[in-house]
């Protein structure tokens, strides 16, 4: 681990949240000797952010508690074009009307992990800036100082061309209005650093080098890894679909129940970087092993739970599992149905499982009790019928818990 002098890199070290950094001894001096600002930008595709964007968020959030000064930047104009790193096909495009809706939803969430008070933290939309340029203007000042030959050189560009993918001249331009963002934060605010996830370095780099080129300025850039499961899953989504952070798309209790059903390999990570619990308590409750690993996940669960929902609606939803879990109160007059455990290995459809254990009378009953929301997994609503169950979804008493409506509900045992 990288000795790093400055507070805010230390910390971001020891919690893995370090990918890249495009200049590690320039932005350490750059942080020891006085505040920094830097931002991370954030699309509005949806209207709310979900688990896989927590990294960024808690990366805001460890800079502000280290004195520091983070930006939140929305992306009114560059939702517009959609950005391509990564993607197998071009974004929907989205109206203005449906961007700045959703930007309404996703700003809500900043507040809990960032005091904006007296400008201690800023957020900017780029569509300030963005949805005004003079295109001929832009193209003169702006895009003469981009390489199209190395643009093409990004991986993130270089995987769509090889797969020979679409790759639009608006989605190219993406990387051109990301890498102006960059020079118009300084100009505006005086930042010098851009973080974001791995997949973002290629864009990043770019705005380092107009940077460079337009401000004669020294940017720097930091990364974080893009986080998968142990089991290879991604971050933030389930087969039932997003992880919302928003409790109108899904509820405190089911957002709980996302965490403590972490896998074991994952614990120790995932308290390091969605909970602000100290290291030394992360690298006790980390020890702890056998059964005593489900006492770690449920403290995992109630603290990132706490920093999206607030400390009563995690508690709240802590009492609820308690309750239904271990108490017995539901578990012991729950009726259990058995199932070997090599079926449930190979994966056991969704509407196969709940016809299993008596809860619809056939596949397409309960495909239409899925259309209808009626259909539950561990208390989190089926959004897919072509979900399939797995270990993965067994809670910590090792049992899978199907619910019909309020009232009817069945374990699913593995024998």
């Amino acid at each position: 681990m990288t000795a790093f002098k400055s507070d805010f890199l230390r910390v971001l070290s020891e919690r893995g949240f370090i990918h890249q950094i495009s200049d590690p001894e320039g932005l350490d001096a750059a942080f020891a000797k006085g505040p920094v600002t830097a931002y991370i930008g954030f699309d509005a595709t949806a209207p709310s952010l979900h688990a896989g964007s927590l990294i960024q968020i808690m990366m805001l959030h460890w800079m502000q508690e280290t004195g520091h000064r983070p930006i939140a930047l929305m992306g009114g104009g560059t939702t517009m074009l959609g950005d391509p790193s990564f993607k197998d096909e071009a974004r929907k495009l989205l109206s203005v009307e449906d961007i700045d809706s959703n930007l309404e939803g996703i700003k809500r969430i900043f507040s809990k992990f960032l005091d904006f008070d007296g400008g201690r933290a800023l957020m900017i939309n780029n569509a300030d800036w963005l949805r005004h340029l003079n295109y001929v203007e832009f193209l003169r000042d702006v895009g003469r100082h981009f390489s199209v030959n190395k643009m093409l050189s990004f991986d993130s560009v270089k995987l769509r061309l090889d797969r020979e993918q679409s790759l639009s001249f608006l989605e190219f331009n993406y990387m051109i209005l990301q890498g102006y963002d960059f020079v118009e934060l300084y100009r505006r605010t005086g930042c010098i650093l851009q973080m974001g996830g791995s997949d973002q370095w290629g864009n990043i780099v770019n705005g380092i080098d107009l940077g460079h080129k337009m401000e004669r300025t020294q940017f720097f850039a930091l990364t974080s890894p893009l986080l998968t499961t142990s089991s290879g899953g991604k971050m933030g989504k389930t087969a039932n679909g997003a992880i919302w952070l928003e409790a109108d798309l899904l509820s405190p209790y089911d957002y709980w129940q996302y965490w403590r059903n972490t896998e074991d390999a994952d614990v120790e990570r995932f308290l390091k970087l969605y909970t602000k619990l100290p290291i030394d308590e992360i690298a006790r409750l980390a020890a702890l092993g056998g059964s005593e690993i489900n006492d770690a996940k449920k403290i995992l669960a109630t603290e990132a739970t706490a920093l999206v929902h607030g400390r009563a609606a995690a508690d709240a939803a802590a009492e609820t599992a308690r309750k239904t879990f271990e108490e017995g109160a539901l578990a012991a007059s729950l009726p259990t149905v058995e199932i070997a455990s090599a079926e449930l290995a190979e994966g056991l459809g969704v509407l196969a499982a709940f016809v299993r254990v008596g809860l619809a009378a056939s596949n397409g009953e309960a495909r239409r009790a899925v259309q209808g929301g009626a259909l539950r997994v561990n208390d989190v609503a089926v959004a897919d019928d072509k979900m399939r169950l797995t270990p993965a979804d067994l809670t910590g008493e090792g049992v899978i818990k199907l619910s019909q409506g309020k009232k009817k509900h069945v374990l699913l045992k593995p024998v």
